[in-house]
């Protein structure tokens, strides 16, 4: 058994070596029984309609996993809820919903993008409930392009700004959250992205051991969390 979990590579034509770095990963892992994604895969997707040359070499790289047998699973992120069904359909990804339970090796395991816990930053999530309501993503992708990429513009440097001026707590998990969540799951491991803080967090809820790992982005560190029968572990991608 081998299983792959990444998140938030903002793969962006801006920066081709990073989009080279997970190209590079993903043909190395032949074999793997299944590979997550887990949101931000993208700096921004405006649509699957958008012609975009940069990411036709990433969309190939991932339909050759899922052709190899490979399991692709996707989440939304922040950056990139706009996927949809083309995405899909061309890179033979399943899309999962935030958060999904999975079963790894006889455990339940929780996964979700993260931003989602970051109760602290009030306006974020606001923004968040908004732009994930179904009928405004219907209203963004009826936008031409060009108006899309502009919002996305916009998006990006509104995002820089507010993260200039927050603290670093408010973009981090808030713990009460965490722990909200995994009761509600009835489960004791997390993996999620976003907070661009990998690690491996260990805690007690209710008597119970309970563990949270955090992907990396792979501007930095290009974490990712590699799990086989004997356990897992938060690595450096794979040269």
């Amino acid at each position: 058994m081998s299983i792959w979990f990444a998140s938030d590579l903002h793969l962006d034509p801006a920066t081709p070596a990073i989009a080279e770095r997970f190209v590079g990963f993903l043909a190395g892992i032949r074999g793997a029984r299944s590979l997550y994604l887990l949101g931000d895969i993208f700096e921004t997707w405006i649509g699957d309609d958008d012609p975009e040359p940069a990411h036709r070499a990433v969309i190939a790289a991932l339909r050759a996993v899922a052709d190899r047998g490979t399991l692709v699973y996707l989440m939304h992120g922040n950056r990139d809820f706009l996927i949809g069904e083309r995405f899909c359909a061309a890179t033979g990804a399943l899309l999962l919903d935030d958060p999904a339970i999975v079963s790894i090796a006889g455990t339940r395991v929780l996964l979700s993008h993260g931003d989602g816990l970051c109760l602290d930053d009030g306006a974020y999530q606001r923004l968040r409930a908004l732009v994930r309501d179904p009928g405004v993503r219907r209203g963004l992708l009826s936008l031409p392009l060009a108006d899309r990429r502009r919002l996305a513009g916009e998006a990006r440097a509104g995002s820089r700004e507010h993260l200039a001026a927050a603290g670093a707590y408010i973009t981090d998990v808030s713990q009460p959250a965490v722990e909200a969540l995994l009761r509600a799951a009835d489960v004791q491991v997390l993996i999620h992205g976003h907070t661009h803080r990998p690690g491996i967090h260990r805690f007690d809820l209710g008597g119970l051991p309970c563990t949270r790992i955090v992907l990396g982005d792979w501007h930095s560190t290009a974490s990712v969390l590699h799990w086989v029968e004997t356990g897992y572990r938060l690595q450096p991608c794979p040269s």
